[in-house]
């Protein structure tokens, strides 16, 4: 089978994970939605409320769906590099707010229609450029400590960010530290299981692996803390952007999967990936449900 073989079922797997991202998305928006909007301090779900919802079958249903959506996320970045698959995922975004529009029975605008639109060309040229670029390869130990290093630091941030910030800006920060961690749960991922897959089982990479599982598990909070905050969207808006923001900026800056990338593929990437935050931007401030979630955050 040749490599363009492989490439293509990788994006073919990727495309099928983000169909089961999409509608699990929703049904976990939808089981977080009936244990009422978090009272949490500055916007993060309550112990109760998580204890309500591993009953909840709606929500347990979209948990099984999302992690369907992640081994499919995993088996495709190991048939094709990071930079090329995982900004797929925002095809979640346009079936995510389809589905959102007719469970709660309103129209998109013209202007979330239109912001929308921004952030799949964004990301949609990314992946073009990432395919024509991008090369797989195999994560040193220095690599992998880099990546370990910059976690540590993000990290920090988002602790910072939270205790000052989610407060007045819950959903924002909520999507934001989701993403963030997600972008490097995939790296992660992709990392040990290249290294794997090859031999390289050492002590740095169980390390990577218990940082993967640490990651995972405080951006699962957020993206829970954010489905109580905001409408789901825009969520998934916030983390196919990100998430693959952060997974390619690695990927090209650590990895060395675009080591030979052209100028004009390095002012694509900068164009496109501006041009799809400023999509999630546009569909924060123009989403129909945007207003009444502001309005209930400011109840006492």
């Amino acid at each position: 089978m040749s490599l363009d073989t492989i490439a293509i079922l990788g994006v073919l797997t990727a495309l099928s994970g983000t169909v089961l991202l999409a509608v699990g998305a929703q049904l976990q928006h939808r089981g977080v939605e009936s244990t009422s909007h978090s009272d949490g301090p500055g916007g993060g779900l309550k112990l109760r409320q998580l204890a309500i919802l591993v009953r909840n079958r709606l929500w347990l249903l979209g948990i099984l769906l999302t992690g369907a959506a992640m081994v499919l996320n995993l088996i495709s970045l190991r048939l094709a590099p990071l930079i090329v698959v995982q900004p797929l995922g925002v095809v979640a975004l346009v079936i995510t707010a389809l589905l959102n529009a007719r469970a709660h029975s309103y129209r998109l605008s013209w202007a979330s229609i239109s912001a929308i639109a921004v952030c799949v060309a964004g990301i949609g040229t990314f992946v073009t450029v990432g395919a024509l670029t991008a090369r797989n390869s195999v994560v040193s130990d220095a690599d992998l400590g880099v990546i370990l290093t910059v976690l540590s630091v993000a990290v920090v941030l988002i602790l910072v960010a939270v205790v000052t910030l989610r407060r007045r800006f819950p959903a924002m920060i909520n999507v934001l530290s989701a993403g963030l961690l997600s972008g490097f749960v995939v790296t992660l991922a992709k990392t040990v299981v290249t290294r794997v897959s090859v031999g390289e089982i050492g002590w740095l990479t169980f390390v990577g692996a218990v940082a993967l599982v640490a990651a995972a598990t405080a951006s699962a909070y957020f993206v829970q803390s954010a489905y109580a905050s905001g409408p789901v969207d825009l969520i998934v808006a916030g983390l196919t952007i990100l998430d693959p923001l952060v997974a390619v900026t690695l990927g090209v800056l650590v990895l060395g999967e675009a080591a030979r990338t052209p100028l004009w593929a390095v002012l694509a990437y900068g164009v496109s990936g501006a041009a799809a935050i400023l999509g999630v931007f546009l569909l924060a401030r123009n989403h129909p449900q945007a207003a009444e979630y502001e309005e209930e955050a400011r109840l006492p």
